[in-house]
């Protein structure tokens, strides 16, 4: 790989990584507002109605992907390293959240006190369980793509980023769940159907991200002339 070639690719993966904490720390501010798609009807499961969810998971599987494609074109140690640099901004972030919400508003203000609170007060609460969630369920996705990676010698694309990422949601789900009812934020009752809701949406979305994975791999395979299952060492 020639000097250009090695920058062109440090430049991309810099641009993956600032896509993957931005749509983290998006999904952990905007979290408070739901909303619905009933594309089968009023359905309800356990006292949820199927896909009234927050739409903090609209961004949120743009981490998987990212996170997939960077496994795939830099290698497992370079993902891993986009997730822990994601860890950092989401506490910082809280960090300046938290500060905000704490200094008064001025009476001339045109957001108060009440209203700041109401919106990103709550974000604290959502950004720790989000973490912790978000913490397992990454590297358990990284983990798991490079097992099917290495155990189809690089073949069937497809197969990892989906078994991966189904394995990786629903723990993802599930333990951003449980914190925020643990929390209060969200009643009990609605846990099992959340949890259901937002699994099912999640795999809708693997689903339709599976092509763009492919063009993305085939664009990069091809500007760098990779062979199949080969990867971009960056710290060559």
């Amino acid at each position: 790989m020639t000097h250009m070639d090695k920058l062109l690719a440090r430049k991309i993966y810099l641009y993956l990584g600032a896509l993957f904490i931005t749509s983290l720390v998006v999904s952990n501010l905007i979290f408070q507002k739901f909303f619905y798609w009933h594309p089968f009807g009023d359905v309800t499961l356990f006292g949820a109605p199927l896909f009234e969810i927050s739409v903090g998971i609209l961004p949120y599987p743009v981490t998987f992907l990212i996170t997939d494609l960077i496994s795939e074109i830099f290698g497992k140690k370079k993902a891993n390293q986009i997730v822990v640099a994601g860890i950092f901004a989401s506490v910082f972030s809280l960090t300046i959240v938290y500060t905000a919400n704490a200094v008064p508003a001025t009476v001339w203000s045109p957001v108060q006190d009440d209203l700041f609170t109401s919106v990103f007060g709550n974000t604290i609460v959502a950004v720790f369980a989000s973490m912790m969630a978000y913490l397992l369920a990454q590297f358990v996705d990284i983990q798991l793509y490079h097992f099917w990676k290495n155990l189809t010698k690089g073949k069937y694309l497809w197969l990892r980023n989906n078994f991966s990422t189904f394995s990786s949601q629903l723990i993802d789900t599930f333990t951003v769940v449980l914190l925020l009812c643990s929390f209060g934020e969200i009643p009990w009752d609605k846990f099992v159907g959340l949890v259901i809701s937002g699994f099912i949406f999640k795999i809708i979305i693997a689903f339709l991200d599976t092509p763009f994975l492919y063009l993305f791999v085939y664009i990069l395979r091809k500007r760098f002339k990779l062979a199949l299952g080969q990867e971009i060492d960056l710290d060559a």
